[in-house]
């Protein structure tokens, strides 16, 4: 009976923590997807208000589960690429030093991960000879091109060098926006948790959790909360091979 009570607070505290956050905004009714229609709670001003009981169950779920990943010692993929959540994923997974997705899906990056490997791969070898001092034997002209073409390389696969094989389970702040991640993910095999509001198709997400996906503070909630139970697993056993 008092373990009952126990999670009971505990629960009404998370959903006061996630009020407080705005997670509880949902999208117009008109864009309302199907399947989220029973995390819904009600609808005021043509608003969908969503249920936070439902949605912090859902949490529950999705933490537990990414504890294990990282009592595992496995690898978590971050994924955000809309402005609100650029700046928080890339910090989260930075802390945790696991790879991240946050200025634009290269397609092919689960699922043609030999050809992004290569990329990173030459990415971090320009690095390498940069701090090393290797590029003195290029011309002033080459090492000109070389930097503009790993600028590039920089801004869209920077964040993946932690990938080092298809990581366990992708991570993504608004599965809509991020389709194509998520098409790969099922495609591969690759597990996935997300944040999901109330215009997402939720049918094909391992475990999703549905709440406001645009708002600064409700992201930061949801991230926060992923990225401190991965942590929380990598301390429960000896950190292995990711």
């Amino acid at each position: 009976m008092q373990k009952v009570e126990n999670r009971s607070e505990n629960t009404s505290a998370i959903v006061e923590k996630m009020f407080e956050a705005g997670v509880h905004y949902g999208y117009g009714k008109s864009r309302r997807h199907p399947s989220v229609s029973s995390f819904i709670y009600t609808t005021k001003n043509n608003g969908d208000i969503i249920d936070l009981e439902k949605t912090s169950s859902q949490l529950e779920k999705a933490t537990s589960i990414v504890k294990g990943i990282g009592a595992s010692g496995k690898t978590m993929l971050f994924v955000g690429t809309k402005p609100e959540a650029r700046e928080i994923i890339k910090n989260a997974a930075m802390s945790l030093n696991m790879p991240y997705v946050d200025i634009r899906w290269i397609g092919g990056t689960l699922s043609n991960f030999g050809e992004i490997k290569k990329r990173i791969n030459e990415l971090e070898k320009y690095n390498k000879d940069k701090s090393e001092g290797g590029l003195e034997k290029y011309t002033k002209k080459e090492r000109s091109v070389m930097a503009k073409k790993m600028e590039k390389l920089s801004k869209y696969y920077g964040g993946l060098s932690a990938l080092k094989k298809i990581p366990a389970v992708l991570f993504i702040i608004d599965p809509k926006a991020e389709h194509i991640a998520l098409f790969e993910a099922r495609k591969t095999g690759v597990s996935v948790v997300a944040l999901a509001n109330s215009d997402s198709n939720i049918k094909n997400i391992d475990y999703p959790m549905v709440g406001n996906d645009s708002g600064i503070p409700s992201i930061k909630f949801f991230v926060s909360s992923i990225a401190d139970a991965y942590k929380k697993g990598t301390m429960t056993v000896p950190t292995k091979e990711k």
